[in-house]
């Protein structure tokens, strides 16, 4: 079957001629710093593996080059993707926090764009697009996955959500319509208030996934079934559908990217904001003692 681990393991072991007849077989592999792409082309597919220890906290880097990998897999014109982790606990912690603590205004301005080019190219992509979640995702992670066209979360003792008020920081109307799109107004409005973070089956419940499995050994097959599926659809019919529900929430944050940018800055310059990070990171350290 596709997309199992043993073979990714081994391949910083293989002599070159060894992993030259890999490829001749179709599969391709690009090894990126904090990518991996592994691509079927025979079905047309790949699976982009965030692999930035210890958690794929998401830097300028990785959203750069999160968002250069799906726009050169759109130009291979591969029919779909699967967005999955190389942690075992964890599919994506959101935004590297040190981008945020003491940051230059130069800086936090091109991390945030950074991170609105992001968002725009996951969101809107013509591939299809499935997150196999085997871990926790706050924040950016959970971006990522209310982001996709279908989600599948390992049902273990790890957590989903938007809990950026904990860093005294209000989610941006782009993100907040994400969950709101999910849950409906209330339900999120409250969420997003106390910083909630969800259980896999509230999650489910909810609708910020789509579907659990019971072990992290499901849950790639799971995500390849879910991807094949959608993949019937016929390509311009997904795709006209996809855009017709997404491009108006795109064009929407287009309108007003620059403004969010400036909010965005402005908040997270405040010393109040900027206290309340340092504490945080105090914690982070004093946990790993």
């Amino acid at each position: 079957m596709l997309f199992k681990m043993r073979p990714f393991q081994i391949y910083g072991k293989l002599s070159a001629p060894k992993l030259n007849h890999l490829f001749k077989v179709g599969t391709y592999n690009c090894v990126r710093n904090l990518v991996n792409v592994i691509q079927d082309e025979k079905n047309g597919t790949a699976r982009v593996m965030l692999q930035k220890p210890p958690v794929n906290s998401l830097s300028l880097e990785m959203l750069n080059e999160l968002t250069s990998t799906i726009k050169d897999l759109e130009e291979k014109k591969l029919r779909g993707i699967i967005i999955s982790s190389d942690s075992s606990r964890v599919f994506c912690a959101g935004l590297d926090i040190t981008e945020l603590y003491k940051p230059s205004e130069e800086r936090l301005r091109i991390f945030w764009k950074a991170f609105q080019t992001f968002w725009k190219t996951l969101y809107s992509t013509p591939l299809v697009t499935v997150a196999a979640v085997n871990g926790h995702a706050p924040a950016g992670g959970c971006v990522m996955v209310l982001s996709c066209d279908h989600s599948i979360m390992v049902n273990s003792d790890v957590r989903i959500g938007l809990n950026e008020s904990l860093l005294g920081f209000a989610a941006p109307k782009w993100v907040r319509l994400l969950l709101v799109n999910a849950c409906k107004n209330r339900a999120a409005e409250h969420a997003l208030k106390i910083s909630k973070l969800f259980t896999p089956k509230e999650a489910l419940d909810f609708g910020i996934v789509d579907e659990l499995v019971d072990s992290s050994s499901d849950l790639l097959p799971k995500a390849e079934e879910a991807l094949n599926q959608l993949s019937k659809v016929p390509a311009l019919a997904f795709q006209k559908e996809k855009l017709s529900f997404r491009k108006p929430f795109v064009d929407d944050l287009i309108s007003y990217e620059d403004q969010d940018t400036d909010d965005v800055v402005k908040v997270f310059l405040q010393d109040e904001t900027q206290n309340i990070i340092g504490k945080y990171l105090e914690n982070l350290k004093t946990k790993k003692k």
